[in-house]
């Protein structure tokens, strides 16, 4: 599958999760950027509605070029920023482990 690099013309930030403690012993997570790279970026928005709530969920699927920064992504310990909103990562494609391309899929939810 050939990706031309064009493509990957969004530029996208990558948050890592970090418990740090403070001057009082309190334990708080807190985000801190971990890398920067372009991504091809493609959207699509549902609706869901529950028990009289609309909830509005876009999920944006973003393709990054392969790099060992990327590779030891997860779900639970990273975050995305693209265009100033945050994106939780909801599953991470290696696309068949050719070292070629990465695949995160992350929803944003509006109440």
């Amino acid at each position: 599958m050939e990706r031309r690099i064009a493509r990957f013309s969004q530029r996208i930030e990558f948050q890592k999760n970090a418990v740090t403690v403070d001057k009082y012993g309190n334990h708080k997570n807190t985000w801190s950027d971990y890398y920067s790279c372009h991504a091809y970026v493609s959207t699509w928005q549902k609706e869901e509605t529950e028990s009289a709530i609309t909830t509005e969920q876009k999920s944006v699927t973003f393709e990054v070029r392969f790099c060992s920064e990327l590779a030891e992504v997860a779900s639970d310990k990273y975050r995305i920023v693209f265009r100033g909103e945050t994106y939780n990562i909801e599953s991470v494609d290696m696309m068949n482990y050719q070292n070629q391309v990465i695949r995160f899929k992350a929803t944003r939810t509006v109440r």
